[in-house]
């Protein structure tokens, strides 16, 4: 009897953890939402199929190195940028995505409405670099890089591009513009 209650309440708990639907705002280190790490170009518009996408396409040989395919909402709303890892290639898998709608959200909340203490907060901070109009924080536990505008710092380090950034220089409330998950890289 107890076997027969034990095996029930295991196949319950499969049955349940099976019927668990993918989360298609969901961020982690290889897949944001039903894009993975894996997925082809060619597989995007099912993936994005209640969406718009535009994609840059050109025959010129000058400008074969822009392959960003630029991913909206029906109301015109950009959400996402991928960038393929081969230009003009259908069967290439995505090398980077930037992600600008909060929407789009990490297990551990975070999203572009997030602010750097959200960030420091929940993961660790691998390296900050210096760019020239922000600050790109990178995160290897989900091979994402968060960009905060230079408007958000103190004017005394918002023009100095020799600054080693230390995360004691940014503002707890400094905001995201957006960020990046970095893939086959």
């Amino acid at each position: 009897m107890k076997k027969s209650i034990f095996l029930i309440l295991v196949l319950c708990i499969l049955l349940s953890n099976c019927n668990k639907a993918q989360d298609p705002f969901e961020i982690s280190k290889q897949h944001i939402g039903l894009l993975t790490d894996s997925t082809q170009v060619k597989d995007i518009e099912s993936i994005f199929a209640s969406d718009s996408i535009s994609k840059f396409i050109s025959g010129d040989e000058f400008a074969g190195s822009i392959n960003n395919i630029e991913i909206f909402k029906k109301g015109g709303e950009k959400m996402l940028v991928l960038t393929p890892e081969n230009v003009l290639d259908s069967t290439s898998v995505i090398e980077s995505i930037q992600v600008l709608d909060p929407q789009y959200k990490t297990a551990k909340g975070i999203s572009t409405l997030s602010t750097f203490k959200d960030i420091s907060a929940a993961y660790k901070i691998s390296k900050i670099n210096n760019q020239i109009n922000s600050v790109a924080i990178s995160v290897k536990e989900i091979n994402a890089s968060f960009v905060i505008d230079k408007k958000e710092l103190p004017p005394n380090l918002q023009f100095d591009l020799n600054l080693e950034f230390q995360e004691a220089h940014i503002p707890d409330d400094a905001k995201i513009k957006y960020f990046f998950l970095l893939w086959n890289n």
